[in-house]
């Protein structure tokens, strides 16, 4: 009797725990996205001051997060930086679902040659590395903000376009389609009516998953010093101007950024990760929900 009632406990723990992070992770990402908000109002930040009487100072109440070799104030500009860096992700993810969407699309609606050749081109595209292929892109540009939305946009819609193409063969097979066919509706119809409805739900879920990663190419490029202007807050930014405090103990002007980066993108990638099983039947049944 203790033998079987003991998963039966483990199974009801499972889905607190689950809940649990959810709430955890949810008030992460409000308290942050108001920080982010509120922050120009409540908190003006003038990116060119400088006060060189107060570098590389230690965390106090004055400057929770310390200050960098400049004098600015760490915490001040953390908020700012993830302000511009989640902002970044989400219009390269939207840029990313259009095109991955639209080349999906397209294979998966008209089939044949079309579909061979621009599924040889994704595969070509995959075979290269995302960071290498953004740094070009940017490389070929001036680095700023629609640049490095370009560059992420471009590398990144792979995955959709897969998503949205596997998704439309099995939809086209489907009884319903030969019906609306049959029935004398024309192609644009049962795309727009019948076909793009089923395709909306996982491309939103794309967009979702592809934030953090997004995040964190923006930062990788900044940090670089290929992405966002230097002037500019970001987290790349940030953790590239203080690794030569680092040097000198002055840990938190890397340190903070950084880890306040990891936590806003770990609770959205927990968020998101639950929709998607959720929202995908196959996932779902490969865990047994």
């Amino acid at each position: 009797m203790t033998d079987l009632s003991l998963p039966a406990r483990v199974r009801r723990s499972k889905p607190r725990t689950g809940r649990a992070g959810a709430v955890v992770a949810w008030a992460v990402l409000v308290g942050a996205g108001l920080a982010c908000l509120l922050a120009p109002v409540l908190w003006p930040l003038d990116e060119s001051a400088v006060d060189l009487a107060r570098t590389r100072l230690a965390p106090s109440w004055a400057h929770p997060a310390g200050t960098d070799d400049l004098g600015r104030d760490v915490a001040h500009r953390s908020l700012y930086g993830l302000r511009v860096s989640l902002l970044v992700g989400a219009v390269a993810a939207i840029v990313a679902t259009v095109i991955g969407g639209l080349v999906g699309a397209v294979a998966g609606t008209l089939g044949g040659w079309v579909d061979r050749v621009l599924m040889r081109v994704v595969d070509t595209i995959a075979a290269l590395p995302h960071l290498l292929l953004g740094i070009f892109i940017v490389a070929m540009l001036r680095p700023s903000l629609g640049a490095v939305i370009l560059s992420i946009g471009l590398t990144h819609w792979l995955s959709t376009a897969r998503i949205v193409r596997s998704e439309l063969l099995s939809l086209r097979t489907r009884p319903f389609i030969d019906a609306a066919i049959s029935g004398g509706a024309s192609r644009p119809r049962v795309i727009l009516r019948h076909l793009l409805p089923h395709v909306l739900p996982r491309l939103a879920l794309a967009t979702t998953l592809m934030v953090p990663h997004a995040v964190w190419h923006e930062t990788a490029l900044s940090f670089l010093g290929l992405g966002l202007p230097p002037h500019l807050a970001s987290v790349g930014n940030m953790i590239n101007d203080g690794q030569r405090s680092l040097l000198t103990g002055a840990w938190w002007a890397s340190i903070v950024p950084g880890l306040l980066l990891v936590v806003v993108t770990l609770a959205l990638a927990a968020l998101t990760g639950r929709w998607r099983d959720r929202l995908d039947p196959r996932v779902r049944a490969e865990l047994n929900l």
